[in-house]
């Protein structure tokens, strides 16, 4: 479904979802708008956004320079071999999988794939590279009990990902290794890997390596 939330809910705790409600879970996006407007709520029409909803103007590295003691200084764009391709202004002004606003020419399609605060380094990749293969870790099982055997799952590697078919197979206590059928394009460390079987969430982890 478009603008379908269970990407994002895949970290929630098993246990809680006994006791959450989701009111208005039944409802398209646009439907939930028509009802805003009958009943004269003001954000009705409010723009749609992907930002941190505490940020009002969207400005997350504004926020962050206004209330954190000390900021990181500019530093290096590098490729994943460390090679430096360019100076960025410091790394709270990017995060993992952004593409536009990176104030870099490559000449080609790139992303962020990753970002190295201890180097202070942000890694870049091109948005044209496709892998068959990643692991995650930070598990979390919400509609399987558990992986004892490697099973098909429908997956997605980012929230606007529309999914790919792989097998997955627990290859450590909190390691899952995801064997795509199609490559996918452009995957990131640290974003979110989600299994789903139809439209129920099996479980998720947290990207941390692909090839």
């Amino acid at each position: 479904h478009t603008n379908d939330q269970a990407y994002m809910l895949a970290r929630l705790p098993r246990q809680w979802l006994g006791r959450l409600l989701f009111p208005i879970g039944g409802y398209e996006k646009t439907q939930v708008r028509e009802l805003a407007r009958g009943y004269g709520i003001p954000v009705a029409d409010k723009p749609d956004s992907m930002e941190i909803c505490f940020v009002p103007d969207n400005d997350y590295a504004g926020f962050i320079e206004r209330e954190a003691e000390s900021v990181p200084e500019s530093g290096n764009f590098v490729d994943k071999n460390g090679v430096i391709l360019g100076k960025h202004k410091g790394i709270t002004h990017y995060t993992v999988g952004q593409r536009k606003g990176l104030g870099i020419a490559m000449g080609h399609p790139v992303y962020v794939s990753e970002i190295r605060p201890e180097t202070n380094e942000v890694v870049i990749a091109l948005e044209d590279v496709y892998s068959s293969f990643l692991t995650c870790n930070q598990l979390n099982f919400m509609g399987m009990e558990d992986l004892k055997e490697p099973r098909r799952a429908f997956t997605k590697v980012r929230y606007s990902h529309k999914g790919e078919w792989c097998t997955i197979e627990q290859t450590g206590e909190d390691e899952i290794l995801c064997t795509f059928e199609k490559p996918v394009r452009a995957i990131a460390p640290g974003q979110a890997c989600v299994f789903y079987d139809g439209e129920y969430v099996l479980g998720g982890g947290t990207i941390c390596n692909y090839s």
